[in-house]
């Protein structure tokens, strides 16, 4: 860990880790930085502008030896300041008309604290008009004329008396003018907006703006703190409409890339004694600042402002290849703007961008991929740009003021390859160089034609929606198949640095069409979180995480959400969900009929006759789990029921409530007039003799229990290693991530349902255990097999059965909480059954270790059995 991160600023360096954009520069040369392995960086980012002639310009320090040498004194307040005196006269020699008097700042943050002040103090009026979008610095006061909600929020932000208006808007401007023009003291407003995405406003705003602000008595005030100073190509940008404020605030530039400095230049009517009395710095109009400002002023206007002349020249130069670049990849770059030498790239990538899925539009939507673009153009072209702020779709070209035209052509070089790559999705060659391999991946072309349903809006289509999140990293490329090329541990290292800076997504969309014609819209949302970092997380955090999907599943239309995989466990079955305002389930239920089915079609298959079978529930205390150890009772003849050995003695208890569970259901069925075929557990139960009414106490259900135990009927264990090799049918449901089924403790022949996500069956398993058939459990058949929209790594139409119950509840309308928690109940699981049946609703074909199982290998597993 760096040390900034460290003992500075953990959250920003922690993001600068994840994006790759914590290079470790340890020498700057004019327009070059060089890291601490020698390489070197063209850069054009030039610290938001305050590097007007590179890193460390030789005619700059020598302005600092020259104070050294003269012994010139650095702080003499209350007195005449000699070079604070000089640096002002010059500033107002070469400012626009009628600007007369500049006060100093330490920074442009404090130069707009000190501008606000001034106008209120000669208007005696409170109100500071301002514009949406805009960015004035983060002190309390410039952070209030900001326009941006997110970085006020935390700091009781913006503090009475400022207002905003759109940007560019004469119309606004004229209208909150008039009616409450008395209230406002100032319009401060940038020439061009930086932060904002580099927005230019439409040809004579400034000009009408200054007439419309003079009419009402309104200070006018310019903040050139990013374009003043020769950077638009223009000593002050708004020279170029030949305006001149009555305010102006000036910072970065002017300290020529090596000290603070901020000024306020005001006319006379904006200059009063209370402010100039009440008003002062300790530090500013320092000797060293002033004479490192008068040091810039005169290498800009040197040669009858040669330097400023040829950043127009140069930037114009720039503009015209990078809008030769958007017509070119018009699909991907909305918009080239700025002037001189701030320019901003517009990016567009949206669901339609490609046809199909990518990561890059979640990148987009989530205002991830400026930032993760200007890391591909640090870490792979050695381009230095950044996004911009507050236009997060933005990326800002922002060079030094000394780049050259051969700089200029290098980087439009370097912007057209990032720009070709994004143009097609390539998505794995943009996010390589996070997994700290130098291989450059080859690009795989992925279809397009994506066209996702969107809702009718008609009542009697249903709504859904489902929580899924990547079970493991192997997901991402299901989901983008671009980045198919990436191995599995590159897949790993992506997944953590994306799951960290994303937030709950969609996926995709679908229409369900039924039997009988009901429809359903649903959408699939991701939670990104691997299993494993769920399990590792705090649960706070992760119930917040998968709050944020359901919440968002709500807010687009969603009155029912199912929660997949861990996005259940980690809220124990939804339970830690009910306050959210919107229905849920976990879909555990139509689990466990789909899981009954697929063994019963896999014994019946393969001639074994389910009451010879020993089966055995390993995670037999979880809410799937329980309910499939009380299905099987009714057809296997011996049930191991399967606990967690980290903690023997809690897990017996456990697991002796779900054994009295089972036989409470049993009696229950009984009582009902429900008769069990001979050898089943189930009859084995009514064999004990009295049996207890349905609603006895639960201690007399655990002698019925106990008598099965001494049949060695019901086997309660948590020693899966010695109790595993003598079932024939093995069921896995636990919410481990370990492969805890290995090849050497299953029986011959044994028959393994796996209905856990990640598999809880060793892929070892597959290889050296050819005569065990492992079926993936739980996947189901939607009726006409519709696009989903993320395939899960099933063929189109597939889906695991948690979801399907989502489907087959959202079809029927019923937006009630179901499946929640780890008690089951047999009648729902029943009537799920029932329905999704009439609904169309089927058990896909049998899948082992992700694949459909073919009749070849279905065949060698029938010969297997009848040869032994």
């Amino acid at each position: 860990m760096h040390r900034f991160t460290q003992y500075m600023n953990p959250h920003l360096g922690g993001l600068l880790e994840r994006l790759c954009l914590d290079t470790r520069f340890v020498r700057g040369e004019g327009c070059y930085l060089y890291d601490d392995e020698g390489r070197r960086y063209l850069d054009f980012v030039a610290a938001y502008g305050a590097l007007p002639f590179g890193f460390n310009p030789p005619e700059v320090w020598q302005a600092l030896h020259e104070v050294e040498a003269s012994q010139e004194p650095s702080f003499v307040q209350p007195s005449s300041m000699e070079a604070a005196g000089a640096l002002a006269e010059k500033l107002i020699e070469i400012a626009p008309e009628g600007l007369r008097y500049v006060t100093f700042a330490n920074s442009g943050a404090e130069a707009v604290e000190a501008a606000l002040k001034m106008c209120r103090a000669a208007t005696g009026r409170p109100g500071i008009l301002t514009t949406h979008n805009s960015f004035h610095g983060k002190t309390l006061g410039a952070l209030s004329a900001t326009g941006n909600d997110s970085y006020q929020q935390s700091f009781g932000a913006p503090v009475a008396g400022f207002e905003r208006i759109p940007y560019g808007d004469l119309e606004a401007l004229r209208r909150v003018l008039e009616e409450r023009g008395g209230q406002f003291a100032a319009f401060i407003l940038e020439p061009i907006q930086g932060e904002g995405g580099i927005i230019v406003p439409p040809p004579g705003y400034l000009a009408a703006a200054r007439e419309l602000c003079r009419e009402h008595g309104v200070l006018f005030v310019l903040d050139e703190i990013q374009t003043g100073l020769g950077r638009t190509g223009h000593l002050f940008a708004c020279q170029a409409e030949g305006v001149s404020p009555d305010v102006m605030t000036l910072a970065k530039a002017l300290g020529g890339g090596l000290l603070p400095i901020g000024a306020v230049l005001c006319s006379e009517a904006a200059c009063s004694e209370e402010f100039s009395m009440k008003h002062s710095s300790t530090f500013a109009g320092n000797t060293l600042a002033c004479r490192v400002g008068l040091r810039v002023l005169e290498l800009l206007t040197r040669d009858d402002q040669a330097l400023v002349r040829q950043v127009a020249e140069n930037g114009a130069f720039l503009k015209a290849g990078l809008e030769q670049l958007q017509r070119r990849y018009s699909n991907v770059l909305r918009d080239v703007r700025g002037r001189g030498y701030l320019l901003g790239l517009e990016l567009q990538v949206d669901p339609d961008t490609y046809g199909h899925a990518s990561f890059l539009e979640v990148l987009s939507s989530q205002k991830n991929l400026s930032p993760l673009l200007s890391s591909y153009l640090l870490n792979v072209e050695r381009l230095r740009v950044a996004p911009t702020l507050n236009g997060s779709s933005v990326i800002r070209i922002e060079p030094p003021l000394i780049a050259t035209r051969q700089m200029g052509e290098q980087a439009i070089v370097s912007i057209e390859r990032m720009l070709g790559a994004l143009a097609v999705g390539n998505t794995a060659e943009l996010l390589h160089h996070l997994l700290g391999t130098q291989t450059r991946p080859h690009f795989v072309s992925v279809s397009s034609g994506r066209s996702l349903p969107t809702p009718t809006g008609a009542p009697e289509e249903g709504r859904f929606a489902f929580l899924v999140h990547p079970v493991t990293p192997s997901n991402y490329a299901e989901f983008d198949k671009s980045l198919a090329v990436l191995k599995p541990e590159e897949l790993q290292r992506l997944a953590l640095r994306f799951n960290d800076m994303s937030t709950p997504f969609v996926a995709g969309s679908t229409r369900i069409e039924a039997q009988g014609g009901k429809t359903a819209h649903g959408e699939f949302i991701v939670v990104p979180r691997t299993a494993e970092e769920f399990l590792r997380m705090p649960t706070r955090q992760a119930v917040a995480e998968v709050r944020a999907g359901v919440e968002l599943a709500r807010e687009r239309g969603a009155k029912l959400v199912g929660l997949g995989a861990f996005t259940s466990v980690v809220t124990k079955g939804g339970l830690l969900l009910r306050d959210t305002g919107v229905a849920l389930t976990t879909g555990n239920s139509y689990t466990v009929v789909a899981a009954v089915d697929a063994i019963n079609q896999a014994m019946s298959g393969l001639g074994t006759r389910p009451t010879d079978a020993i089966a055995a529930v390993v995670g037999a205390t979880g809410s799937i789990g329980r309910a499939t150890a009380i299905l099987l009772a009714e057809s296997v003849g011996r049930l191991l029921l399967v606990g967690n050995p980290a903690n023997p003695e809690r897990s017996l208890q456990r697991l002796s409530r779900v054994a009295v569970d089972l036989c409470r259901s049993v009696v229950q069925q009984l009582h009902r007039g429900q008769s069990f075929e001979p050898g089943t557990l189930a009859d084995a139960v009514r064999l004990q003799g009295s049996l207890p009414p349905p609603d006895a106490e639960p201690e007399l259900f655990a002698e019925l229990v106990a008598g099965l135990a001494r049949q060695d009927r019901l086997v309660l264990t948590t020693d899966l290693a010695h109790l595993l090799p003598q079932a024939d049918l093995v069921v896995t449901a636990t919410s481990s991530i370990e492969g805890l089924v290995t090849p050497q403790i299953l029986k011959p022949q044994a028959v393994v349902c796996d209905l856990s996500r990640p598999p809880n069956v060793s892929r070892a398993v597959k290889k050296a255990r050819p005569d065990v058939l492992v079926i993936d459990g739980g996947v189901v058949a939607v009726p006409g097999l519709p696009d989903l929209g993320w395939h899960f790594g099933f063929e189109q139409g597939l889906a695991y059965a948690c979801m399907s119950e989502t489907m087959i509840l959202s079809l029927e309308h019923h937006y009630q909480d179901t499946s929640i928690g780890s008690d089951l109940n047999l009648p729902t699981i029943l009537h799920l059954r029932e329905t999704g049946a009439v609904l169309g609703f089927q058990l896909a074909q049998l899948r082992s270790f992700d694949r459909p199982l073919s009749d070849a290998e279905w065949h060698r597993h029938v010969q297997l059995r009848k040869s032994a």
